[in-house]
């Protein structure tokens, strides 16, 4: 791996740390799923057909919304919620990274095993 890739590495274990730990939990990756495939949406909403409580929705938006990975803005008397897909793209590109290293390690390991 060159120098610059091993920064950009770097810089991206360090930005998608806390994203990885937020998506950690069964709910929140629920929540996730909900705004990829329904867009923006109330918290109303995003309880309806869940065994969750709209004050445990509200504390799991709010950690997603801690590791960059969601917003809300206010429309009349409800908070409308939404992804950062940047942030999801940030985590994606920090994956494809690792890949390519478990591909570069598994490279060298079999060079070894068949000399």
């Amino acid at each position: 791996m060159s120098a610059r890739a091993s920064a950009r590495a770097i810089a991206a274990q360090k930005g998608s740390a806390p994203l990885f730990a937020a998506l950690g939990d069964t709910t929140r990756l629920r929540l996730i799923s909900r705004l990829c495939d329904g867009g923006p949406m109330s918290i109303t909403g995003l309880t309806v057909g869940s065994n969750v409580t709209r004050q445990a929705i509200t504390k799991h938006l709010h950690v997603l919304e801690d590791a960059g990975r969601a917003w809300s803005t206010r429309h009349g008397r409800e908070r409308v919620w939404q992804l950062n897909q940047r942030r999801l793209n940030d985590a994606r590109r920090y994956l494809e990274l690792i890949s390519a290293q478990w591909d570069d390690a598994l490279g060298r390991l079999r060079e070894l095993v068949e000399d």
